[in-house]
């Protein structure tokens, strides 16, 4: 952790909905004129998409059926180790872009599922923003949880996390519900053993929890809306948090334990700007005291 260089980490699945938290953190660093570096964590996979559909296919034949971008071994989690390090050290280090798609692909200069070459972060940024896979991910080898300085985990319900990651992928991928099916399937070992755990290092978690069925997520014609939902904010340590004043603020809200708070799922983005600007602005405070 670093007082003059801190590093905040959003942690969560491919369909969680890391991306909708993080246009939040872009506002509220806007608004608050904070300087933010982003990194993203599929920008730290080991092999490219290209490189990964050979070794998939190379796993499956040997009969490994759990191949996945969800393991340490198939991403080059010491470079982002060394990069959390570097930052919270010097505010700098080393990152690159994975180009998802034709846009990305022009703004790059890159095909479409490779990697850009390795650059320099831009100097005199305040805050490091990582979203991704593996930001409080914790091995034998490694320990990138220690890093940060503050963690949120997004992690809905595995049912809903299923429907969103079926929609996305069929809208956007052109995926069949078999094909998405497949690599649910093919990653479950390795979201037990290294995606779980993140969300017991993390210092705030937002569980979004569907209120209509959802007990078959791969014929689910639709993803629940957020006024069909429900969100359960989880707080590690929930000292210094005023539950009297988000009550008042968020409306139809309720403490479920003395660390939790549940609000209605369309009102999600107000309470985290309520939660998270004022954690923002203590971490920018530290920094400047220590300047």
């Amino acid at each position: 952790m670093s007082i003059k260089h801190p590093i905040i980490v959003v942690t969560g699945s491919s369909g969680a909905g890391t991306t909708s938290v993080k246009r939040t953190f872009e506002q509220i660093f806007y608004r608050e004129k904070v300087k933010a570096a982003f990194v993203e964590g599929d920008s730290f996979h080991r092999y490219d998409r290209y490189e990964m559909r050979e070794l998939m296919a190379a796993e499956a034949a040997k009969g490994n059926k759990h191949f996945s971008h969800f393991s340490p071994e198939t991403n080059r989690l010491d470079d982002l180790a060394q990069l959390f390090k570097d930052y919270g050290a010097t505010g700098s280090g080393r990152f690159r872009h994975y180009v998802h798609d034709a846009g990305e692909a022009k703004l790059y200069n890159t095909e479409p599922g490779r990697f850009t070459d390795w650059e320099d972060l831009e100097q005199g940024t305040d805050i490091l923003f990582y979203e991704g896979l593996h930001g409080a991910v914790v091995t034998d080898e490694l320990n990138l949880a220690q890093h940060a300085d503050l963690k949120i985990g997004v992690v809905p319900v595995i049912n809903l996390e299923w429907i969103q990651k079926i929609h996305r992928d069929k809208a956007t991928r052109g995926y069949t519900t078999e094909d998405v099916t497949d690599t649910i399937m093919r990653r479950m070992p390795d979201y037990v053993r290294y995606i779980c755990p993140q969300f017991t290092e993390t210092d705030i978690n937002f569980q979004r929890v569907p209120t209509v069925d959802t007990s078959n997520p791969f014929v689910a014609r639709w993803i629940p809306t957020p006024d069909e939902s429900m969100v359960v904010i989880r707080f590690r340590d929930p000292h210094g948090i005023d539950f009297p004043y988000l009550l008042s603020m968020i409306h139809n809200s309720f403490m479920s334990r003395a660390n939790s708070i549940v609000i209605p799922g369309n009102k999600q983005d107000l309470a985290m700007q309520l939660l998270l600007t004022p954690l923002i602005m203590k971490l920018m405070d530290r920094k400047r005291r220590a300047g």
